[in-house]
């Protein structure tokens, strides 16, 4: 039997199947194809994972785009430094590097990674766990960063408590299904907002009410909050700040505009330049990608107090079909991407 070191040697002269992006570009069929890449080297402090599935987020398409011009220190001045926008994974470690403890080749894992629309992909030990038992690759492969952005909004942003009242927005999306399913298990009553076609789909993960923002103001009525979860609202301060109780928080997950620029964040800044001036807290945050919070969510699934919303699973070659759909709106839940086993 080889030793890891030595498969991992093995495996760093082979190719992959992966999706190419060798430029920036809003449209996802004219910048994302799919290609052959080398296998990516397995480096110190790093595990090299045969991904068995990834899936698409909001985050996909703004690294895909280079949009907004915010995001571009970190993701390339000029073009793209990685060769996919891909973020999630979940498979199988494949070799691990000899400084490298707690994982084994074979495990079955899930977490983030850098370019993981790909037949392989290297993470840091730091930002990966163990698969939940009972989900499949591609269930577990919507969790890591929605589920992640969900927990720090809704436990360690809002602090929810049992019998308070919280209103999250974009209550159907990625991080919405997340979000409402742990507001409920906190024990908080939770408002959810949705368009009419998920309406239904919303109530049935825990919401005990539900507003159809096509026909109704949600912050037009009396009620106040004790925290609010903006996703996707891009409602105005002024109105979410009214609408929260004197001691409520805000916490701003999302919320998109055509900005090129700034792209929605100038009001996560305004949030944040506010909040020490008013009693009530107003703020938003970056979510930190790392092994402690997908064992808590894992923990949290295979208790069966949280589960992934998948809408559709798409072949890997279909990436820009799936990217697409996402940015068209119209998906409830989360899209992910099977990559077949070789």
């Amino acid at each position: 039997m080889r030793s890891t070191s030595e498969a991992a040697r093995a495996g760093e002269t082979g190719t992959m199947a992966a999706v190419v992006q060798e430029r920036y570009g809003a449209e996802p069929e004219a910048v994302l194809r799919m290609g052959r890449l080398a296998r990516p080297a397995v480096g110190p402090g790093q595990v090299r994972v045969r991904v068995r599935a990834s899936s698409v987020d909001r985050g996909t398409w703004h690294l895909m785009a280079g949009l907004p011009y915010a995001v571009r220190p970190v993701s390339g001045l000029r073009g793209p430094k990685l060769p996919n926008p891909g973020r999630n994974i979940a498979g199988v470690v494949e070799a691990v590097a000899p400084d490298v403890t707690g994982f084994a080749p074979g495990d079955e894992v899930y977490g983030t990674a850098a370019a993981a629309f790909a037949e392989y992909a290297v993470a840091r030990p730091d930002r990966i766990a163990p698969k939940p038992a009972g989900l499949t690759f591609e269930e577990a492969a919507t969790v890591p960063v929605s589920a992640l952005t969900a927990l720090q909004a809704v436990r360690d942003r809002a602090r929810l408590q049992r019998g308070q009242e919280v209103l999250i927005t974009g209550a159907s999306g990625g991080v919405g299904t997340f979000a409402a399913q742990l507001a409920h298990a906190l024990g908080a009553r939770v408002t959810a907002v949705a368009r009419t076609a998920k309406v239904e789909a919303v109530r049935a993960l825990g919401a005990d009410e539900v507003i159809d923002h096509t026909r109704q103001d949600f912050l037009a009525g009396p009620q106040r909050y004790d925290a609010i979860i903006d996703i996707a609202g891009n409602r105005t301060l002024r109105d979410l700040r009214r609408a929260l109780t004197p001691r409520g928080r805000l916490v701003i997950t999302g919320g998109e505009t055509d900005g090129r620029w700034l792209g929605g964040t100038d009001r996560q800044l305004r949030a944040q330049l506010l909040s020490p001036f008013s009693g009530r807290h107003l703020g938003t945050f970056i979510a930190s990608e790392h092994a402690d919070g997908l064992r808590d969510l894992t923990a949290l699934i295979e208790a069966g107090t949280l589960g992934p919303v998948v809408d559709r699973v798409y072949p890997l070659a279909e990436a820009a079909a799936a990217v697409r759909r996402l940015r068209d709106g119209g998906v409830t839940g989360k899209l992910a991407l099977s990559v077949p086993a070789e």
